[in-house]
Parts: structure tokens; C-alpha cells; sequence
């Protein structure tokens, strides 16, 4: 009797255990629904073949082929067949049949008419060997030499002239701005001719007189001789060594550092900052004969408005930058060039405020030239914030009339000759008194 208990007792622990095993195992075994249903599958084409898919042979064609080609054409007939209309529509399908019919004569009978149109239009779309004008070389040679550009280089020059704190000579101002101007002519058209292959995957320059073949680059290369030689001649002869230099040096350093660099770094552009910041400069130096801290401070001035400017000129045109083969910031460093254009924009304040310090303009220019400084530099941080084309586009047209402003500003509030020939001879005829107490 105790030994059947021990039994009972030992089965009735292990019931879980066997529980657990049999679980596993059933597991391990367990035949899924979608194995039943292939094995359902199995069983159905094994025992009743009638349920399973049969190849149907081909029966052979007993008919000759033209009475399948009969066949067929009465089966497009009965295809094509035209179904009735219910006399409620009949009126307006009418109407719709009558203008497809006219429209179909009126097509058929303006082919032949539009026939050579075609041709024609085909044969222009040929290439052609274009044929110069001489009435078409002026607007040709202004837009081999980048007219715009050029007057804006003129501009910068006579502004620099203009402040210059010496009595106005209008000969020299002439010989200075007609020399800088050929200077830039020279340079603008050695560009043009050296980047030709460059700009013909470019949607803004592919028009230029050397993509199209307007010109020949033999006639390019001689008209930018015939600028640049006389233009370094007059600013050296007719004005002075030092005016003829420094132009001499731009055209050097345009056409053979920034021109080139525009295809390996994105240091072309500190590079084209220093070609456009040397006219203003050339312009004082024109006046003065001499390199003073205010044809630094104009050059200066120059030098950072280029960086918004250009920057957010350069960022609405990536795309045709990168086709080009052009490093820019705007293509390899956009975060740089955001924080550039910015940091030049908030410099502009700071250039403002040393020319009083220089005693070049009064303390009033500071402040008048603080509002479009402060402007420039709002759009400035939006660029930097954003960087969408909006606020690149706005910053760019706002360049464009922030540096005439800026410089007419400065014009105004300049020091005047007498002021500072008085201060001279004040300062002259103290320390003259200092030298008379001295002396015994």
C-alpha cells in the first residue's frame, strides 16, 4: 500500500514536468496552416486529376490562311463597327461629327504650307558659320569687355579721386578714369577669352561673343592688347608711376591668379576682393601720388562690400557653378560662405566708423551711414539664418545700391582741403613757437 501512495505521489509531481515536455514537443511538430494547405493541395491533384490544370493542345488548322485573313477582317470590321446613338443625343453628336470633319480639311489643307515652314525651320537650327557686322562690333566688344562691371570699376576709381584730400585737377580725373577704365576692358577680356570652354556649360555665360563664335579669339586677344597697353601707358605717363603700377598689377592679378583659381580654390574670392578693392585706391593714389591710410580705409571698404555682394550672387547661381567646374564657397563651403557674407556686412560698421578716426570724413558719417550699414547686416543675418534664394536675392540688390549710397555719403561728409591746411599751419605755427621758447 505505501509503495502504490509513493507512486501516486511521485505521478502527480511529475504531471507538470510531462506537461511541459509533451508542450515542446508539440511545438517542435506542430503542423502550420499553411503546410496543411499543401499537403490539402497534395491530396486534391493526386486523386482527383480532373480539378487539376491541364495544357490544352492546339487543335490544327484545317482552314486555308486566306479564310483566316478573312476572319480577321471581319472581326476589325465588327470591331470598328460605329454603335447607334438614341435620337435624344443625335443632334449634338451630329454637330461635334461636322467641326471634327472641318477640322480635319482645314489640317489637310494647311500641310502643305506648313510643310516648308518646317523645313525651314529645321535648316536654322543647323549650325552656321556666323559673320560679323561692324555694326553689331560695338555692342560685342561692351559685352566682351563686361561694360557694367567695367563702369562700376570706373565709379569706385572717381570716388576714390573724389575723397581724396587734395585740390580737384579734371585732367587728371579724365586720364585716371579713361586708363582704368581701358584697364579694366584688358582684363574683362582675357577672362572671357581664357574661361570660353568653361562658360559654354554655364546658362549665364553661354551667351558671351566667344561661346556663340561672334568673334574670333584672335580679335579678342588684340582688342584686349589695344585697351591695356594704352590704359597702363596713360595712367603711367598722364598721371603718375604708382597709378600705372597698381593697374598694371590688377590686370596681372585678374587674369592670371583669379581667373585660374576660380577652378581650384575657393581663395579665388578673398583674391577677387583684392581686384576689386585696388581701383578706389588707384583713384587716390591718382590724386595724391602717394599710399595714405585713406586709400587703405577705401580699399578696405571695398574689399568687404565684394564679400556680400558676390556671396549672395554666387548662392542663386550654384548650379551653374558646379556645371562649370568653379570651386565657390557657394558650391564646396555653403556654411562658410553664409558666415562671410555676414561677418563682412557687420564689418562695413566698423570701416565706417574708423574714417573719422583717420581724420578723413567728420563724426557725421558714422552716424548717417549706420542705418544702411545696420540694414545690410539684418539681410546679412537672414542669409546667414535662412540661406534660401530669397534672402540671397535680397541681400544681392540690396549691395547694389548700399555702396553708391555709402559712397555718396562719404562724399558729403568729407573734410574739407581748407580744414586740414588750416589744422596744418595751426599745428606749424605751435610747434614754430615751441622751437622760438626753446631756443634762447
Amino acid at each position: 500500500g505505501l509503495f502504490v501512495w509513493h507512486l501516486k505521489n511521485t505521478g502527480i509531481r511529475q504531471i507538470p514536468c510531462h506537461f511541459v515536455h509533451l508542450w515542446r514537443v508539440a511545438n517542435d511538430r506542430l503542423i502550420t496552416f499553411q503546410y496543411f494547405n499543401f499537403l490539402r493541395r497534395m491530396y486534391v491533384t493526386q486523386y482527383n486529376k480532373d480539378l487539376s490544370q491541364r495544357a490544352k493542345p492546339k487543335s490544327d488548322s484545317v482552314v486555308s490562311p486566306f479564310q483566316d485573313l478573312q476572319q480577321l477582317d471581319q472581326e476589325k470590321k465588327v470591331i470598328h463597327e460605329i454603335r447607334r446613338i438614341s435620337p435624344v443625343h443625335q443632334p449634338l453628336s451630329e454637330t461635334l461629327m461636322r467641326k471634327e470633319l472641318r477640322e480635319m480639311k482645314s489640317a489637310a489643307e494647311t500641310e502643305d504650307s506648313v510643310a516648308p515652314v518646317k523645313a525651314e525651320s529645321k535648316e536654322d537650327r543647323q549650325w552656321k558659320e556666323m559673320k560679323l557686322r561692324l555694326d553689331d562690333l560695338p555692342g560685342i566688344l561692351a559685352r566682351l569687355s563686361k561694360i557694367k562691371l567695367t563702369a562700376l570699376v570706373v565709379s569706385t576709381a572717381s570716388a576714390g579721386f573724389a575723397m581724396a584730400p587734395v585740390p580737384f585737377d579734371l585732367t587728371c580725373f579724365l586720364l585716371a578714369s579713361l586708363g582704368t577704365g581701358l584697364a579694366s576692358c584688358a582684363a574683362n577680356s582675357i577672362n572671357q577669352f581664357f574661361e570660353v570652354p568653361f562658360d559654354s556649360n554655364m546658362n549665364r555665360t553661354k551667351t558671351r561673343p566667344l561661346v556663340r563664335g561672334q568673334i574670333s579669339p584672335l580679335l579678342a586677344v588684340c582688342f584686349a592688347a589695344s585697351c591695356g597697353v594704352p590704359g597702363i601707358a596713360l595712367l603711367t605717363l598722364g598721371v603718375n608711376p604708382l597709378t600705372g603700377a597698381l593697374g598694371a598689377f590688377n590686370i596681372f592679378l585678374y587674369t592670371c591668379c583669379y581667373t585660374p583659381m576660380k577652378r581650384m580654390s575657393i581663395a579665388n574670392t578673398w583674391v577677387g576682393a583684392v581686384v576689386g578693392a585696388i581701383p578706389p585706391v588707384m583713384g587716390w593714389t591718382a590724386a595724391t601720388g602717394s599710399l595714405d591710410a585713406g586709400a587703405l580705409l577705401l580699399g578696405g571698404i571695398l574689399y568687404s562690400w565684394q564679400f556680400p555682394h558676390f556671396n549672395a550672387l554666387s548662392w542663386g547661381l550654384r548650379e551653374d557653378y558646379s556645371r562649370g567646374g568653379y570651386c565657390m564657397m557657394s558650391v564646396t563651403h555653403p556654411g562658410l560662405c553664409r558666415r562671410v557674407a555676414l561677418r563682412h556686412c557687420l564689418a562695413l560698421i566698423g570701416l565706417s566708423t574708423v574714417a573719422p578716426v583717420l581724420d578723413i570724413t567728420t563724426w557725421t558719417f558714422p552716424v548717417i551711414s549706420l542705418p544702411i550699414n545696420l540694414y545690410i547686416s539684418y539681410l546679412g543675418f537672414r542669409f546667414y539664418r535662412d540661406a534660401d534664394r530669397s534672402s540671397s536675392r535680397k541681400l544681392f540688390f540690396c549691395s547694389l545700391w548700399h555702396l553708391p549710397m555709402l559712397l555718396l555719403v562719404m562724399f558729403t561728409c568729407k573734410k574739407s582741403f581748407l580744414e586740414k591746411e588750416d589744422k596744418g599751419d595751426v599745428l606749424g605755427g605751435n610747434h614754430g613757437r615751441a622751437m622760438e621758447i626753446r631756443l634762447p
